[in-house]
């Protein structure tokens, strides 16, 4: 798998809420800030045929104002241009607020954008599911149940997905295992996850970063006990960022 990752935007509603991000910004106007038009998201995708790409990830933050017809656009658009190129959009917080913006169900949501090219959805926003830590890292944030939900609804549609899991912050080793324990058993009901991927929190120019980084051991910890209690997921891999 070759694959190009793209950004749509990093303006997002939930900007002063999720304390482990640095990728968020306020608005437009806010330093740092960014929103690709469509025209210039499926310009910078041209990347992927000339160099033999075979998938395209994208994320961003919850954008006040872009209308649901814009990812719309954009997943036509590429399939249009590239259709040999798997198309894997959108976290389960993303979808959430697609269904809220265009006034839809989470399934009438998901079928759309798989109508228009849509092919898989990556793992993120999972953070922790064990509520008083998540209330403490991303208060306001689609709940574990909600997550959980928009990943078994895609899995019925025969969308597959990847999971993940922030470690390395404020979660107890308890916290891990029932992360773990719940999509292991979300597994066992819808069966689409391909991979699991544990993220590793990284504290630089977050509201966390007094907190250390993650130690080589914690790193291999997260790794060995996942392949052991999630083999129902025929793949555990390392983000590619890290």
């Amino acid at each position: 798998n070759i694959n190009q990752h793209i950004d749509y935007s990093n303006v997002c509603i939930l900007h002063a809420r999720c304390h482990f991000c640095a990728f968020a910004r306020k608005n437009i106007k806010t330093e740092g800030a960014w929103e690709l038009s469509v025209d210039e998201f499926l310009d910078k995708a041209m990347y992927s045929i000339q160099h033999g790409c075979t998938e395209i990830h994208s994320v961003g933050g919850l954008h006040p104002k872009l209308p649901f017809e814009y990812y719309l656009e954009i997943l036509n658009g590429l399939k249009k241009r590239m259709p040999q190129v798997h198309l894997k959009f959108f976290t389960a917080v993303e979808i959430h607020h697609l269904a809220r913006i265009s006034k839809q169900s989470i399934q009438e949501t998901l079928s759309a954008l798989r109508e228009a090219g849509l092919d898989s959805l990556p793992g993120g926003g999972a953070e922790i599911f064990a509520e008083e830590t998540r209330n403490k890292i991303c208060p306001g944030k689609l709940s574990a149940e909600g997550w959980l939900d928009v990943h078994g609804q895609a899995h019925e549609l025969g969308i597959s997905t990847n999971a993940t899991m922030l470690y390395g912050h404020l979660e107890t080793v308890a916290d891990r295992v029932d992360h773990l324990i719940r999509l292991r058993e979300q597994q066992d009901k819808s069966g689409g996850f391909v991979t699991f991927i544990p993220l590793a929190f990284h504290p630089a120019n977050t509201r966390m970063a007094y907190l250390p980084s993650t130690s080589g051991l914690t790193d291999l910890r997260n790794v060995a006990v996942p392949r052991l209690m999630l083999d129902n997921f025929p793949h555990i891999k390392a983000y590619w960022i890290m």
